[in-house]
């Protein structure tokens, strides 16, 4: 008998925590980014899909925290803390930023690269160590994680599948 894990979904500006016997997902990743956070002794992990590397210019009375890289790594973490995890034994990898459309050099049109800039910022300031990412180019990605094996599982149109 397989037995498989049950996959807990991630939308797009949006983030959640699994534990050991689930796995996340997010797919849509073309300029965004998927970061995922974990700590593998308490077999805990959490997922955020941002769109946009900085909440500064977000003028809505109530900012959605997954929205942004600035936020939306600390509100996980700040997710995963209340489940167990450990903020010194976080780990993080990363996947999107892609530069999904080749007109103009404008640096506004450069989202996928900057948000890949602005998510390891805020992973330096956290002090969350990068162990893998798969970043850039032209394709969209979906990302999958196991808490269990700290695998992150990507998978492009074309591209098949790899893990990191």
């Amino acid at each position: 008998m397989i037995v498989r894990n049950e996959v807990v979904r991630v939308g797009i500006s949006d983030m959640n925590i699994v534990k050991a016997g689930k796995t996340i997902r997010t797919s849509g990743l073309g300029s965004c980014v998927g970061i995922v956070l974990y700590d593998e002794i308490k077999k805990v992990a959490g997922m955020v899909h941002i769109m946009l590397p900085d909440s500064s210019l977000d003028r809505s009375k109530k900012v959605n925290v997954a929205k942004y890289a600035d936020t939306g790594i600390y509100g996980l973490m700040e997710l995963l803390k209340a489940e167990g995890a450990r903020p010194m034994s976080l780990k993080a990898k990363i996947a999107g930023g892609a530069q999904m459309f080749q007109f103009g050099s404008s640096d506004t049109l450069r989202i996928g690269p900057r948000n890949v800039e602005a998510v390891k910022e805020e992973l330096k300031r956290l002090s969350i160590p990068l162990i893998a990412e798969q970043t850039g180019g032209s394709k969209g990605r979906t990302i999958e994680f196991d808490p269990v094996t700290a695998i992150l599982s990507i998978r492009s149109v074309n591209a098949g599948t790899t893990e990191i």
